[in-house]
């Protein structure tokens, strides 16, 4: 349960409104940095399907010109790719805990 705390915070700051209109290169560097971050989650074997759907969604939206939208779902794809990350790390000793002794 602890762990889920810290991923919820960061989801929730994830997708807080911001607070002026994006502009194009707003858009390039949170696609860049969700970017990195999904490809290190994807390193670690632990990339999560909405982080892949959420970076498609940014790039449709920058597509169609619409920044604010684009920016703002990349935000989320980067944030989701580091809970992915979270996940794994906390969960690669976690499961000695389970262990039958």
């Amino acid at each position: 349960m602890k762990r889920s705390l810290p991923l919820a915070m960061l989801l929730a700051l994830s997708l807080a409104p911001a607070a002026s209109a994006a502009n194009e290169a707003d858009y390039k560097a949170a696609y860049a940095a969700a970017e990195a971050a999904s490809r290190e989650a994807a390193g670690m074997r632990n990339q999560w399907t909405v982080t892949v759907s959420a970076l498609a969604a940014a790039k449709r939206a920058a597509d169609g010109g619409d920044f604010d939208r684009a920016t703002t779902a990349a935000k989320e794809a980067e944030a989701l790719a580091k809970a992915s990350i979270f996940q794994a790390m906390s969960e690669k000793e976690a499961w000695k805990a389970m262990e039958i002794r």
